[in-house]
């Protein structure tokens, strides 16, 4: 099982590599913009993908002016906001993305489509986690191991990455 749940795994993060490409370099853009112009960039992660915000904040590597989102922060127009949930249309997602959007706010997110629309339709960067069912079937002819957390942060690290080499051409 663990051997399947790998493979199936990689080939995900593989995928993600690959056709986000673009829009992680779209993304770290416009999130580097905000910490070239002297803003910060705050991060919301929401149900799970709150671990995104934890690893931002408090891991071993973390960007310079980074923090955690809350209602009560007064954004500035240099500032930029990361959000990232599990799907493009989570509610609590959506409202934010439409409060930032509203403020002309640039944000980018991160979360799987599905078929309803969602917030890719309002952020200035979409990043498809490409995650809308369990890795592997299970007895009951469902779907499971659903790497939610472990996509997102890779997917993070992939952005943080490509945030960190734009800065170094302006530094």
């Amino acid at each position: 099982m663990s051997k399947m749940f790998m493979t199936q795994l990689t080939g995900l993060l593989k995928r993600i590599s690959e056709k986000e490409e673009f829009p992680i370099e779209d993304a770290g853009r416009l999130l580097a913009q905000g910490l070239i112009s002297e803003g910060i960039l705050y991060i919301k992660g929401f149900g799970e993908m709150a671990v995104i915000e934890k690893e931002a904040i408090d891991g071993a590597e973390t960007l310079s002016r980074i923090q955690c989102w809350t209602p009560s922060i007064q954004l500035s127009e240099a500032d930029r906001v990361l959000i990232a949930s599990r799907f493009a249309d989570d509610l609590g997602a959506i409202e934010l993305a439409k409060k930032l959007a509203a403020k002309g706010i640039p944000f980018a997110a991160i979360a799987s489509k599905r078929e309803e629309s969602g917030i890719e339709g309002l952020a200035d960067a979409f990043i498809d986690m490409r995650l809308t069912k369990g890795l592997l079937p299970d007895d009951e002819g469902g779907r499971t191991g659903f790497p939610s957390s472990i996509v997102g942060l890779y997917t993070y690290f992939l952005l943080k990455m490509t945030i960190e080499e734009i800065m170094s051409e302006y530094v």
